[in-house]
C-alpha cells in the first residue's frame, strides 16, 4: 500500500442490509387502519359541527311550541275590519277565548308596516291579528297554554314571543291581550296579560276584527 493512501474495500453485499425494508404485512395493516381512524374521526367531527346548530333549532322549536306557540314557518295572511266587533258565545262543554293586540305600536297614530301577531294554543296556531285588533276561539275546559309571537321574515324578530298559562271552565268567556310591558327586558318589550271581562268588551268595541288564512 502507498504509504499515506487509504483503501477502504466495501462488500457489496453488505450494501443490501443498509436499504430501506418494506414495510411488513402487520406494520402496513397497522398503517392503513391509523389512516382510516383518522380519517373517521375528522368526518364525525364535520357531521357533528353541522349537526349542533340544527339541534339547537330543534330544541329551540320544542320548547316553543311547550309554550304554545305553533311552528315558525307557518304565516298567516291577516284582515281587519273596523267596522265589525262581533262577539261570541261558548259553544256546549267549551270555554271562550279572546285574544287582542294592543300594543304601543297599535295604538300609535304613525304606522309603517303593520305587523302581524301569530297567537298560538297548546303547540298550535290558532290565528293572527294586525295592528289594533282581535279574534275569539272555542277551547276545550282544562289547563292550556296561550302563546304570542312575531311574525318576520327577520329571525330575531320571529324570536320574539310570550306567553301564559290558564285553566279554562266550560261556560266560561277568557279576555287575553298582548300590550307593550311598563318595565321591558330585552326581547321581551310585550306581556300578555288577562283582561277583566268587563274591559274585554271594550277592547271589543274598540278594536277591529281580524280575519285570517295561512299562507301556502
Amino acid at each position: 500500500m502507498p504509504p499515506g493512501k487509504l483503501f477502504l474495500r466495501i462488500n457489496p453485499f453488505a450494501m443490501d442490509s443498509l436499504k430501506p425494508s418494506a414495510p411488513g404485512p402487520r406494520l402496513l395493516e397497522e398503517i392503513i387502519t391509523s389512516v382510516a381512524e383518522a380519517s373517521l374521526m375528522k368526518t364525525m367531527l364535520i357531521l357533528l359541527f353541522v349537526a349542533l346548530p340544527v339541534l339547537a333549532q330543534d330544541d329551540a322549536a320544542k320548547a316553543r311550541m311547550a309554550a304554545g306557540c305553533g311552528p315558525n314557518e307557518v304565516n298567516f295572511e291577516v284582515k281587519t275590519a273596523k267596522k265589525q266587533h262581533p262577539s261570541g258565545r261558548p259553544e256546549a262543554g267549551k270555554a271562550l277565548v279572546y285574544v287582542f293586540s294592543n300594543t304601543a305600536g297599535d295604538n300609535a297614530k304613525l304606522v309603517v308596516g303593520a305587523a302581524v301577531i301569530r297567537f298560538g294554543l297548546d303547540g298550535t296556531w290558532v290565528g293572527a291579528t294586525e295592528l289594533k285588533s282581535y279574534f275569539f276561539f272555542q277551547v276545550d275546559p282544562g289547563e292550556h297554554r296561550l302563546c304570542t309571537s312575531w311574525q318576520s321574515s327577520l329571525k330575531s324578530r320571529n324570536a320574539v314571543s310570550v306567553a301564559k298559562s290558564f285553566t279554562a271552565e266550560a261556560g266560561k268567556v277568557y279576555y287575553f291581550a298582548l300590550e307593550t310591558s311598563n318595565h321591558p327586558q330585552p326581547g321581551k318589550a310585550e306581556k300578555l296579560v288577562a283582561v277583566d271581562p268587563a274591559e274585554g268588551q271594550l277592547f271589543v268595541a274598540s278594536s277591529a276584527y281580524s280575519t285570517f288564512h295561512e299562507k301556502k
